[in-house]
């Protein structure tokens, strides 16, 4: 291979994948548990790696620790269609389901202890997988919330977070570090926090064993900022015709700003022209009620007026412009924690991918959104499968500007 490669696990609608792919990486496993985040993955990735679909893709990681012989002849298939050698990836990334660990999750999800959720055990399975392959480099990434986390009501607050740590500090051969990091500071226009841990094998981090943080040492990037406002962001997407419950299938203006014109190039190089389709810009049906109050929040700066209040979790108005301190938001599974700067309605499917800093071309699978139980599941009943709307793929999705910034410090130390 003359490019880096990368396994993705637990890969969600690929944008940590995409992000390492602008950096130069080459995919050629994934795994992912839902099926419409997983042809979200394939789908956009059909002339990267079409081998994908049809030999390096699972669903069920318990799939790959299960069966004895599993690794053994995914080495082989490894040789044999991309002759790489065992101890030859450069790297493996994983970001396991954070249901129960993220403030979001455990304020709309049902009172069950932590330890009963299985998705909070993957973590286990990555290190094993890690161990297994043994390659150059890993990332695991998860929510901030995991590191205070207790594994029931009678534990110790962080628990969850020192098992995390001791199961990839496990694994010999590798010196291993991590940070809370914000992606506001990686270039995203989200704060966005985010706790990243990163083991380098020995043989790649004689370099890396100073004093200091995770970044101090080399193991992550630094900080970089540049973040869009999110009228640069969004400004060309807003269409003065737009209907309530209607859609724009057309670039409303041409691109104006760097950002907009980066998003609106497609995979040859080309930037969209006003005029030009545009897919996944459509708008929710709001009640006249609702349009009422997002009408008097965007006149008023954000304030709602008591009448106005409701009972749900409280909505917030987008800023054209950030202040000093910069972004203030995160991108959820739901559109409606927030509204438009200039328009009485919440975000697009394609609007929330850009606040995550997909690309305009980037196709999403499923349903649009969803909710209730097909959204949360309920794990008192015992049920966890969960929908994944778009929104929620991209809600869950790593930013792909920080992907990408984390896979070109990756390739410096692989370079060097």
């Amino acid at each position: 291979m003359k490019k880096p490669v990368v396994i993705d696990l637990f890969a969600g609608c690929g944008g940590l994948s995409l992000g390492l792919e602008q950096a130069g990486f080459f995919p050629i496993f994934v795994n992912e548990l839902n099926k419409d985040a997983m042809q979200t993955y394939l789908s956009n990735r059909e002339t990267v790696n079409p081998l994908l679909e049809e030999k390096f893709s699972v669903n069920n990681v318990k799939d790959m620790v299960n069966q004895e012989d599993y690794f053994s002849n995914l080495e082989n298939s490894f040789q044999l269609h991309y002759g790489i050698n065992p101890g030859e990836i450069d790297l493996i990334v994983g970001g396991p389901p954070c249901q129960g660990f993220s403030g979001i999750g455990h304020r709309r999800s049902y009172s069950v202890e932590k330890e009963q959720l299985p998705s909070n055990q993957l973590f286990q399975d990555m290190a094993y997988i890690v161990n297994r392959l043994r390659p150059k480099i890993f990332l695991f990434e998860n929510v901030r919330g995991l590191l205070s986390s207790k594994w029931n009501s009678k534990g110790t607050k962080g628990e969850i977070w020192e098992d995390v740590k001791a199961a990839f500090n496990s694994i010999p051969g590798y010196s291993v570090d991590s940070k809370l990091i914000r992606a506001k500071d990686y270039g995203v226009p989200q704060n966005r926090p985010r706790i990243l841990l990163v083991g380098i094998r020995n043989d790649f981090s004689n370099k890396l064993l100073g004093e200091g943080d995770a970044v101090e040492r080399g193991f992550l990037p630094e900080p970089s900022g540049n973040y869009p406002n999110l009228e640069d962001l969004l400004g060309d997407l807003v269409d003065p015709s737009f209907t309530n419950g209607g859609m724009t299938r057309a670039y409303p203006k041409e691109a104006k700003s760097e950002i907009q014109k980066f998003l609106r190039r497609n995979e040859k190089g080309h930037v969209a022209k006003k005029g030009a389709r545009v897919s996944e810009h459509e708008y929710s049906k709001h009640a006249e009620h609702v349009q009422e109050r997002f009408r008097i929040m965007i006149k008023n700066n954000g304030d709602i007026p008591k009448a106005y209040k409701t009972k749900k979790f409280a909505q917030r108005l987008l800023p054209k412009t950030w202040n000093s301190s910069g972004p203030s938001i995160t991108a959820t599974s739901l559109p409606d924690d927030y509204v438009h700067f200039s328009q009485p309605r919440i975000l697009t499917v394609r609007e929330w991918a850009r606040l995550q800093m997909f690309p305009d071309w980037y196709k999403f699978s499923g349903k649009r959104t969803t909710g209730g139980v097909r959204r949360a599941g309920n794990p008192r009943l015992g049920l966890f499968d969960r929908d994944l709307p778009k929104y929620t793929q991209i809600g869950n999705a790593v930013p792909v500007s920080l992907a990408k910034q984390l896979g070109s410090h990756f390739r410096n130390i692989l370079d060097k």
